[in-house]
């Protein structure tokens, strides 16, 4: 039984895939920190934050679905910058291709708790 918004195994995805964005990142270009680096880490944290918000919120269908919505706006912002990343070559194609398969598997969840967001309890 779900007892807390770090029980849901999207959550789950998408935090361990932050975590693996942000210690990705610490080896971007110092030049990059302002710009790219703080941008992806920041989507890709918002994605687990918009969750938990619309957790706290979960009585209100209306609002705890725009938090999914949300989450999945930050998803495909983190979609982006992975893009980015790769384009200017801060991550190797095996990276990049492991890292965007991750992102579209949490995007995918996103959408299947959107869509049966009763039967998550």
């Amino acid at each position: 039984m779900i007892k807390s918004y770090k029980d849901l195994t999207v959550h789950k995805e998408a935090f361990s895939l932050a975590m693996d964005i942000y210690w990705r990142t610490r080896k971007f270009p110092q030049e990059e920190i302002y710009s790219l680096t703080s941008q992806i880490v920041r989507s890709s944290r918002s994605v687990t934050a918009n969750i938990s918000e619309g957790w706290g919120k979960r009585m209100y269908e209306a609002v705890f679905k725009q938090q999914l919505v949300n989450a999945l706006g930050s998803n495909s912002e983190t979609q982006d910058w992975l893009d980015y990343s790769y384009a200017c070559k801060y991550i190797e194609e095996k990276e990049y291709s492991e890292l965007l398969k991750r992102n579209n598997k949490v995007g995918r969840m996103l959408t299947k708790l959107y869509q049966n967001w009763k039967s998550y309890e």
